[in-house]
């Protein structure tokens, strides 16, 4: 017994000890070289494997092409849910509209050739228009050149005016700022292989300062840009709302989300749309298997998913 109670001793020493020297390491004054060179093993943390100094293909694959004008090449991913909401929502309103949606895993697939061919930046989401053979990348680019393409009658970006603008504000609001929260307090938050407090606070008061934003905005708004849902809040949404409903991160208690009630309530409303549902299952590979619907090619496609669990 007194062997054992010595051995646990010594195992919680030498544990304590390990955390110390983590500690340390992770603390200790670092001073860049003149010149930066790429670590050994890349930078650490769960994308490791696929962060290079470099762009271009890495190998030769071509991508799927389905029967449809649209092709998505896509993840259910915040960036990706954007579009995947936008498409949907034109279903909603065109009988005779249509697209393919092919499931991009971030694990490499965006280094092929097909499709760095579209996305020089080998992101997802990216998009081709079989009809007027353009390539389309960066969310945001992809959110308007739909709209100015299908949604003739401005249903999600007003035509023209003030309204049009006031819209487009928020949309590359969304793009400039996105990037803190998920670049950002996402990734010392979650991914970072080492927890960094001066990271971690930098990140969490830019991200608190745009969900306070956000609420104030939406006290006396039901959507962004007033009483029409638009592509404004198809961009946000899949960040800033999922965060509101705690389904980011994880960092919902971490963030006081309760604070911004404005904000929770559009996320509620953003939720409840049929085109937001169907949009946050496509191209999704994580949660139950009734929000999973890899690849979409039919609106008849959401039938064959398994009931919710």
């Amino acid at each position: 017994m007194a062997d054992a109670a010595t051995k646990c001793g010594l195992l919680a020493c030498g544990a304590a000890v390990g955390a110390a020297v983590a500690w340390k390491l992770a603390h200790r004054p670092y001073t860049p070289p003149k010149k930066w060179t790429a670590p050994a093993g890349g930078s650490g943390g769960k994308w490791a494997s696929i962060n290079a100094e470099t762009s271009g293909a890495r190998e030769e694959k071509a991508l799927p092409v389905g029967d449809h004008d649209v092709q998505l090449y896509s993840l259910g991913t915040p960036n990706g849910v954007k579009v995947t909401i936008l498409l949907e929502e034109l279903v909603g309103i065109l009988p005779g509209f249509e697209y393919d949606a092919w499931l991009t895993k971030i694990g490499g697939d965006q280094f092929g050739s097909g499709f760095v061919a579209i996305n020089p930046n080998s992101k997802i989401p990216a998009l081709y228009d079989r009809s007027t053979e353009t390539r389309v990348f960066e969310s945001g680019s992809i959110l308007v050149y739909l709209c100015d393409r299908y949604d003739t009658k401005g249903e999600f970006l007003p035509l023209e005016g003030p309204e049009r603008t006031e819209c487009l504000n928020w949309l590359f609001w969304q793009m400039g700022s996105g990037g803190y929260l998920g670049g950002g307090f996402g990734h010392f938050y979650s991914y970072a292989p080492v927890k960094i407090k001066y990271a971690i606070d930098r990140f969490t008061m830019e991200a608190k300062r745009q969900l306070h934003l956000l609420d104030s905005v939406l006290a006396t708004k039901k959507f962004l840009c007033g009483e029409r849902f638009t592509i404004a809040d198809m961009a946000v949404y899949p960040w800033y709302g999922k965060i509101a409903q705690g389904s980011l991160y994880g960092a919902k208690e971490f963030l006081d989300v309760d604070t911004y009630p404005n904000l929770i309530r559009w996320a509620e409303d953003c939720a409840a749309r049929p085109g937001v549902v169907r949009g946050n299952k496509v191209n999704r590979t994580w949660g139950k298997q009734a929000d999973q619907l890899h690849n979409r090619h039919a609106r008849s496609d959401f039938d064959a998913l398994p009931k919710d669990e």
